[in-house]
């Protein structure tokens, strides 16, 4: 134990805090990593097709991972460099069918056997989302809301396919697979009807959601969204009807933290809802002026997020999964970057004296309450942090990116688009 983690323990020991058992809690809370963030959101399906439906990644940094192989050995650098239990959180579309055209709707767990079997050597969990975009029948922005009922129907199929997956993957790692449900569908000015599309919506979430299956290998959850490029004015999967349609089904809501007003925050938000739903999927993301998803750090919104799920003792029907896309600089280091900064804030929160801040509120005495959050800031969380990453053989403070760039300089600049 150094002198300076010695140090710290004493002044948390002062504020009451158990430092041992945060750093414990800490490391035990499972982060969900992003495959997405590795290539671009390309995936693997071959062919044509450009990201669409409103979905974009900006920048051109060198190095991005071009097969299911190298998208494995980028996130195992990454995942060395972070403390703390990690999931691997797949889309549709990095299906591995050796060459073979495969359409959406015809998906099976053997494609993804591959991902499987790499996350049970690497004792990692899996989550897996439906790709409801990047595809000739999402061209028109409408997918389970279209009004063509064969295109409607093909994303149904594509959506029961990926819950047998889903499933598939819960049952061979022995962990639930949350498995989430996103689409892009809306209109970019006024609709003159607002209310057919969500009907067909429900109606299309009805079908895809009837097959029962294991709670112990799936979680399903619905993900909304405020406005996106190209569905400015309109997005039929909003935040009310997906509210209400996870409340009536007793499904996981997903609160993505760009995916609201800009002065939103989606920590308010996480009380009020888990009185009402099972189990609540966050997006960890970091929006600038718009839903630009880019790498989480640690900043007022992200340590919000963090408190509440801490002080109201939630953790244990909260999933954590990050959703950014940065091109523009190292991608390893975006994982890297933005998952210690989600871990950094868990362990922040954990070490934050909050029993102090609410027996001052649950005695009324708002001065003291705000005195406390004040003077707590200045506690040594930082001595904590470094002692958490020696313990995990995790490399303190911005040595990682030595290891970054060394990887960068013998893999990543070999690559050739």
């Amino acid at each position: 134990m150094s002198d300076p983690f010695r140090l710290a323990v004493t002044q948390f020991e002062d504020w009451g805090v158990d430092v041992e058992r945060a750093m414990n809690a800490a490391l035990a809370i499972p982060i969900s990593m992003h495959c997405w963030q590795g290539d671009d959101v390309t995936g693997f399906e071959g062919g044509s097709q450009q990201l669409g439906n409103g979905l974009a990644v900006t920048g051109n940094y060198p190095g991005r991972a071009r097969t299911p192989d190298e998208l494995r050995a980028d996130f195992e650098l990454a995942a060395s460099l972070i403390p703390g239990a990690k999931r691997f959180n797949l889309h549709a579309l990095y299906a591995e069918t050796d060459g073979q055209r495969v359409d959406r709707d015809a998906l099976e767990p053997r494609h993804f056997q591959r991902w499987i079997d790499w996350a049970k050597s690497n004792q990692w969990g899996l989550d897996f989302n439906p790709s409801f975009f990047s595809h000739p029948k999402a061209a028109d922005g409408f997918t389970l809301s279209h009004r063509d009922p064969a295109i409607r129907d093909f994303w149904v199929a594509h959506g029961i396919a990926c819950r047998r997956i889903a499933a598939a993957m819960g049952a061979a790692l022995g962990t639930p697979c949350v498995n989430n449900i996103w689409i892009p569908d809306g209109y970019k000015d006024i609709p003159a009807d607002r209310k057919a599309p969500r009907e067909r919506l429900q109606a299309a979430l009805d079908n895809l959601l009837s097959e029962a299956l294991p709670s112990a290998q799936i979680t399903d959850a619905v993900e909304s969204k405020l406005f996106g490029i190209g569905s400015e004015s309109y997005v039929v999967g909003s935040h009310e009807f997906y509210l209400g349609y996870a409340i009536k089904n007793k499904i996981a809501l997903c609160l993505d933290a760009g995916h609201f007003h800009p002065t939103e925050s989606i920590a308010d938000k996480i009380s009020s809802v888990l009185l009402w739903v099972p189990h609540l999927l966050l997006h960890v993301s970091r929006g600038v002026r718009w839903d630009s998803d880019h790498v989480v750090i640690v900043n007022d919104d992200l340590l919000a997020t963090a408190q509440e799920l801490v002080r109201g003792g939630t953790l244990d029907r909260v999933s954590i999964g990050l959703d950014f896309f940065d091109a523009s600089i190292n991608r390893l280091a975006a994982w890297v970057i933005g998952t210690r900064a989600m871990r950094k804030a868990l362990l922040f929160a954990l070490l934050e004296p909050y029993h102090l801040l609410q027996e001052a509120e649950h005695e009324g005495d708002y001065t003291r309450r705000l005195a406390c959050i004040e003077e707590s800031k200045l506690l040594p969380y930082g001595m904590v942090w470094d002692e958490l990453c020696r313990r995990s053989d995790i490399p303190i403070g911005r040595a990682w990116l030595d290891e970054v760039r060394a990887y960068e300089t013998r893999v990543l600049s070999t690559r050739k688009e």
